[in-house]
């Protein structure tokens, strides 16, 4: 063997050999507080990571294991948020509202910061201009972004393109869900008429395809019964968002007593779910904070994001956390709302969890205590004494969010220091 050919195969198995290769974790989150409702963990432990799958969550797992070694103590270990009801059909068009508009957000600006992974627009898209969002949005993200399409075929465009009844068509709505993974459900929304007809489409669809339907529901005078549409239209699994907003043209559900009224109470125990959706006007103390101390809490916490909603009393996914930790739900409840019970909604099981070997989406929250001020939809305001923060964001396995800096080496390092020579 030549000297050049031996010095080739040594360096070779040098390097195969090497401690970095040789090590099971790519990233190992160690002695943080690890919560994951879906598998019943609430305490200290380790998340190895992979590549993009968690491999391991346990006490005590060896650093030395590990490649990066990201130190969690005194933070909250989450799986990454799933916020579902968002709008990010962003585009340039002066007339499309939340529908390839000016007032939707891409979503990787706006989603990692707070702990968010998966996002899902509702309704933004309709079947005639999903393809256009798939391919101006959904496959540049890095942020996983699903959609309710709109049961409105040109989508939330807004006006009176929101009010055709003959746009509404149950058949060619569910022929595109089913031919897109990502779609996992069907909106109706902004539709201000006594006619049912909208929600009865949108459940057509919604059989046909297979997925839940989210109502954005109340647009006429008098209200419509939000009973009827709980006992008569909606099925088990169909969600009623914007669950405690304060509408003249919606009948809210907490009376005028401050009673949270028992047909609600009853929709919940019999498989309606009761989402968030902030929103700008979609979120009021008066109905949260009653609602709450009965007992009644929602099924899962959304933002409804949108550039109007992030610059008023909404602001951002943890903004709408920290207001229901303060408000009556405890950690774990707040965490279960945006993890583990959103993924189940879509029927994304695979997703808002720790479990090994599915995709490392993994958040990292500190729980700051002090005074802070909270703000609703219709500009009252609610003192509380802790908020939730983002430290780190994992998206795949990779970490796409850091405030500060807890997963990078320091300036004066020794390997900083090395790659500097």
């Amino acid at each position: 063997m030549r000297p050049t050919t031996k010095l080739l195969v040594l360096g070779l198995i040098s390097f195969w050999s090497s401690p970095i290769l040789a090590q099971e974790f790519t990233i190992l989150i160690k002695g943080g507080h690890v919560i994951d409702p879906k598998n019943n963990i609430n305490q200290v432990m380790d998340v190895a990571i992979l590549e993009d799958k968690v491999v391991q969550v346990a006490q005590n797992i060896d650093a030395k294991r590990a490649a990066q070694v990201i130190d969690a103590k005194g933070m909250y270990v989450t799986p990454g948020i799933i916020d579902i009801h968002s709008h990010n059909f962003f585009g340039t068009e002066p007339d499309h509202y939340l529908g390839n508009g000016l007032e939707v957000l891409p979503p990787d600006g706006f989603t990692f910061r707070s702990g968010v992974t998966t996002v899902v627009d509702v309704g933004g898209a309709g079947w005639k201009t999903f393809a256009t969002f798939k391919t101006q949005t959904i496959d540049h993200a890095k942020t996983r972004v699903l959609s309710f399409l709109n049961i409105v075929g040109e989508g939330m465009r807004g006006g009176p393109y929101e009010q055709n009844l003959s746009d509404m068509d149950a058949k060619m709505t569910a022929m595109v869900v089913k031919q897109h993974k990502e779609i996992v459900g069907i909106k109706v929304a902004h539709y201000m008429g006594a006619e049912w007809d909208p929600v009865d489409r949108a459940v057509a669809a919604g059989k046909i395809a297979n997925v839940p339907v989210m109502v954005d529901f109340g647009g006429n005078l008098p209200p419509l019964s939000i009973e009827e549409l709980f006992t008569k239209h909606l099925r088990p699994g169909d969600i009623f968002t914007h669950t405690f907003a304060q509408l003249t043209s919606r009948q809210p559900i907490v009376d005028s007593q401050g009673k949270i009224l028992p047909f609600v109470v009853e929709a919940q125990k019999n498989g309606i779910i009761f989402d968030v959706g902030h929103g700008g006007g979609s979120f009021r103390f008066s109905q949260a904070i009653p609602a709450l101390k009965s007992g009644f809490i929602p099924n899962t916490i959304s933002t409804d994001l949108h550039t109007g909603s992030m610059n008023a009393g909404m602001k951002d996914q943890l903004n709408v956390m920290s207001k229901f930790l303060n408000i009556g739900m405890n950690l774990q409840q707040v965490i279960a709302a945006s993890t583990w019970h959103p993924a189940q909604v879509i029927h994304r099981e695979d997703l808002g969890h720790l479990t090994a070997n599915t995709v490392a989406d993994v958040a990292l929250f500190t729980l700051q205590k002090g005074k802070f001020g909270f703000v609703d939809s219709g500009g009252f305001s609610c003192q509380g004494t802790q908020k939730l923060q983002c430290e780190l964001t994992i998206r795949d396995g990779k970490v796409v969010y850091d405030l500060n800096g807890i997963s990078r080496p320091a300036w004066d390092a020794p390997q900083a220091t090395e790659a500097k020579r």
